[in-house]
């Protein structure tokens, strides 16, 4: 008699044209050994008898197992005992139930484009309490100015705006000399070579500057801006506020838009003005500009009125940011799924959103600024 705990090896062999296993076809028994029992059974595919006489033990994985490698479908001859048949016959019922499909409704397409419009709602829906909320917070601190949030505004100064600098300024500077090393190779071949403080001036000043200074803070503060409230959210830092008695617009929300509202524009100048030293180092290295020629002309190519447009870019640009971070961060549920998710829509919908201004802005002032 066969002790339960013990196993016996399982086995393949070929004799007189007829597939012969022996020992326990188990989960067990076939594990150590699985890769060589695929291997030798794949080369036994062919064979249309088989005889399971010798199989002591026969489970669902082992019943599987030859299931696939007969491809589906019985061998021509099967010799095995009853109850190994059972077994079979189980898995062969599990390998050809199909789940059924799932009826489609007529109105599928209907749902499938409502779904998204009506989140998208909702999203616009909540971003305007949000800003309703904010206008009333802020007719409440004019009345209170004592409980203005200084020193979380001071905070998010700098963590947005003096942090952010050296990253602005890099990138800032290797666009200016893209851009001047680009359109120096066109204006050489016509001669043009002094108008290249046209193109650096009106592009960096008026477009260049605040769309690429919006996108690296939309990644970079807006993403934190996210992330922050999302884990506040997750800890219950948020619903700790409000057990307190402490608004979280008034001391998480306002001062987040407030400081991007301020810094964006600072860092608007602070980016444009760095990508124009960088476009004046490379025109003075191709076509023999010189520095104090290129400041001298810049004030006569570009009126004054594309530095107000460029500042007023910045600051809506900010707050759009500020909104959009603040709105996902606060959305996000407690798990860590929500957080990550929250935070990628949350950099998408605000480079979108700054992009979407930026036109409307182009629209807006096309008029101005712009010599002809």
């Amino acid at each position: 008699m066969v002790a339960p705990d013990s196993l016996s090896m399982p086995e393949v062999s070929v004799a007189q044209g007829v597939v012969v296993l022996r020992g326990d076809w188990t989960l067990r028994a076939l594990s150590p050994q699985l890769a060589r029992m695929r291997r030798v059974l794949e080369q036994s595919r062919s064979v249309a008898s088989w005889d399971l006489g010798g199989v002591s033990r026969l489970d669902n994985f082992g019943a599987q197992l030859l299931w696939r490698h007969w491809r589906q479908t019985r061998p021509g001859q099967l010799r095995a005992a009853p109850e190994l048949l059972r077994v079979i016959d189980a898995a062969e019922a599990l390998g050809n139930a199909a789940l059924p499909a799932p009826p489609r409704h007529w109105l599928a397409p209907v749902h499938a484009l409502g779904d998204p419009l009506l989140a998208l709602v909702s999203h616009i829906v909540e971003l305007l309490r949000l800003v309703g909320q904010l206008g009333i917070d802020l007719a409440y601190l004019c009345v209170r100015p004592q409980l203005w949030p200084l020193r979380e505004f001071s905070a998010n100064l700098f963590k947005t705006g003096v942090r952010a600098m050296p990253v602005t300024a890099l990138v800032g500077f290797l666009i200016g000399v893209v851009l001047s090393y680009l359109s120096a190779l066109q204006l050489k071949a016509f001669g043009a070579d002094i108008f290249i403080v046209n193109i650096l001036g009106l592009g960096i000043i008026r477009e260049l500057g605040p769309v690429l200074v919006s996108v690296l803070v939309a990644g970079r503060s807006g993403s934190a801006m996210t992330a922050q409230l999302g884990v506040m959210r997750v800890t219950e830092e948020i619903d700790a506020l409000a057990t307190m008695g402490i608004s979280r617009h008034v001391r998480l929300v306002l001062p987040k838009v407030m400081a991007l509202a301020v810094a964006m524009p600072l860092l608007v100048l602070w980016a444009s003005g760095v990508a124009i030293l960088g476009g004046m180092v490379s025109a003075r290295l191709q076509l023999g500009i010189g520095f104090g020629f290129f400041l001298q002309t810049l004030p006569t190519v570009v009126p004054i009125a594309n530095l107000y447009i460029a500042i007023a870019k910045g600051a809506v640009f900010g707050v759009v940011i500020a909104l959009v971070a603040c709105h996902f961060g606060l959305r996000v549920k407690p798990n860590t799924e929500s957080l990550s998710a929250n935070t990628t829509a949350s950099v998408v919908s605000a480079i979108t959103a700054v992009i979407l201004m930026d036109a409307v802005f182009a629209i807006a002032t096309r008029h101005i600024g712009v010599p002809l």
